[in-house]
């Protein structure tokens, strides 16, 4: 499976939160602005989505680990949008923390100026703590667009459960990616 030849590469970082389960409808957003979309899970997220209706959505394998030397490299991405973003992998992305094949991607796409927005969900009570918010603090000077805080994505109730994310949300990431890159 190849990527379109000339065709922008949006890589969606998916994390292990409630609205993980409805990113399908992030990639055919993409996918009608004319990106192709790879996908690519943290380790906990894998039981979070539905890999093979992602894998025949993009046409391109599901990505949630290091790739072994034997192995072809994937198409660099153009642009990145991290949806859900957790409170573990903003505060690792933003300390440099790179254990995963997903926090590999982002710690080098912000070196590299790839553009990167970011849809935190967290809730009130982990967005209160100071290391979420220095961490926010600390990807946004980095040039990192995280759509979060008052009239965007706001934390949500800790008793609220697992929500999902309003299709506007996935529609303002993908506006942001564009205005972005170009």
């Amino acid at each position: 499976m190849t990527m379109a030849e000339g065709r922008r590469v949006l890589y969606v970082i998916v994390c292990a939160a409630g609205p993980a389960r409805d990113v399908g409808e992030l990639v055919a957003l993409a996918r009608e602005r004319d990106w192709d979309v790879q996908i690519v899970a943290t380790p906990s997220a894998v039981d979070f989505i539905d890999v093979a209706a992602l894998e025949a959505r993009t046409g391109r394998p599901v990505l949630s680990r290091y790739r072994s030397p034997s192995e072809p490299r994937s198409p660099r991405a153009d642009a990145i949008i991290v949806a859900p973003a957790t409170y573990n992998t903003v505060n690792k992305w933003a300390g440099g923390i790179t254990d995963t094949y997903a926090l590999g991607v982002l710690a080098e796409a912000v070196g590299l100026g790839i553009p990167v927005v970011a849809l935190p969900f967290v809730n009130t009570a982990l967005a209160a703590r100071r290391p979420f918010r220095r961490s926010v603090e600390d990807l946004r000077e980095e040039g990192v667009r995280i759509i979060f805080g008052p009239g965007e994505l706001e934390p949500r109730d800790p008793e609220a459960g697992d929500e999902r994310v309003d299709v506007r949300l996935w529609r303002l990431a993908l506006d942001e990616v564009q205005r972005l890159y170009g």
